[in-house]
């Protein structure tokens, strides 16, 4: 009959282990609770806002100097362009012929943002003089392209007195945003919050001192 005492395995308890594999073994479980961690912090990271997104909804300055009458300048607010018009005495005029044309001539209805207090007269604004207001036609969100120059022209009336035109499916603006009848888009383009910080600069986004 073999020695069975021969085969048999020998077991070292955790108490009697070596001092320097105890040793190895802490460190191991450390480094790994350590990577562990790391690899949380870029996913938990994720979760905070950029300095970019909160940058995106802040107000923005506009420079309007030496802006010539009948120019348009545009700036960014929000990832959306706002566009700044200074508007010429015949372009205020032609406002006056067009309100029976209007979808909502007193701007009682909005698209994304509630018309401002205001931008609820006919030239849509602080001063007569400058529009604000931001590019998207409420239809498909497209940007509308401006046509000041009066009269007949393609996919416009004969008795188009200046504003803009949507290319995408022909809605049309007059020179203070309002949509005209019969048009696609169901409301005029926005007005955003804006007020003066002088005679050459604009705050969009921010009307508190307007």
């Amino acid at each position: 009959m073999a020695d069975q005492s021969s085969s048999s395995v020998s077991f070292t308890p955790p108490s009697s282990l070596d001092p320097s594999r105890r040793n190895a073994i802490a460190v191991t479980g450390a480094v790994g609770a350590v990577g562990g961690a790391a690899c949380l912090i870029p996913f938990v990271s994720t979760f905070q806002p950029s300095e970019r997104a909160k940058a995106a909804g802040a107000p923005v300055e506009a420079d309007i100097a030496g802006m010539a009458p009948g120019e348009l300048r545009r700036v960014e607010w929000r990832g959306n362009p706002v566009w700044i018009v200074r508007r010429t005495p015949e372009m205020l005029e032609g406002l006056k012929k067009v309100e029976s044309q209007l979808l909502d001539p007193n701007s009682e209805k909005s698209y994304q943002i509630p018309t401002p207090p205001y931008a609820k007269n006919a030239a849509r604004s602080i001063k007569p003089e400058y529009l604000v207001v931001v590019g998207i036609c409420s239809h498909l969100g497209c940007s509308p392209s401006d046509k000041f120059q009066p009269g007949a022209q393609p996919s416009l009336p004969d008795d188009w007195q200046g504003g803009f035109l949507c290319p995408c499916h022909g809605s049309t603006f007059d020179m203070a945003g309002r949509v005209f009848k019969n048009k696609p888009a169901n409301a005029n383009l926005d007005v955003p919050p804006h007020t003066y910080l002088s005679d050459t600069r604009l705050l969009i986004g921010e009307d508190k001192k307007a």
